[in-house]
């Protein structure tokens, strides 16, 4: 497996990805209708490609294709971080974070923080991140429980 910078003809493999793992994986822990809402099937891929202008996006891919994909903004905000729901507890989340941290070292931020899934809590919280507050956040109308999480940077190397 390697670890790459997305190429823009990524983004239709990166939606389905990103549609697939809500669908299959987040759904143990949020209802068919706020899954629905969070990645609804008619997704505009332009507005999606729109959205990561500046963004520093990193793809895992494999023999079979691509397995996950995170995104980094400019300021250290991580916005989108999914694994390929059949590729899960593998590494491959473990090692788009280690990437993430690098670039995040190399922009000389310091720290990282997301609006992280019940679903991903516990493995942002195993990367070291901590719980900064519970929110419940309305996207087309449902409400949807996530986690402001950050980790600071200062250990990096």
């Amino acid at each position: 497996m390697i670890i790459r910078p997305h190429k823009p003809e990524d983004a239709a493999t990166l939606f389905q990805l990103f549609y697939d793992t809500i669908h299959k994986v987040n759904i143990q822990d949020y209802s068919q209708e706020q899954v629905n809402a969070w990645a609804p099937e008619n997704f505009d891929i332009k507005r999606w490609q729109e959205r990561t202008k500046g963004y520093f996006i990193f793809v895992a891919e494999d023999t079979s294709g691509i397995s996950g994909f995170a995104e980094l903004e400019q300021n250290g905000h991580i916005d989108c971080f999914y694994v390929h729901h059949e590729k899960q507890g593998f590494g491959i989340g473990h090692k788009l974070m280690s990437e993430l941290e690098q670039k995040a070292h190399a922009l000389k931020l310091d720290e990282i923080y997301a609006e992280v899934s019940i679903t991903a809590r516990p493995f942002f919280e195993r990367k070291g991140f901590q719980v900064r507050q519970k929110q419940d956040v309305l996207l087309r109308g449902q409400y949807l429980t996530n986690y402001k999480m950050g980790k600071s940077l200062n250990n990096i190397s």
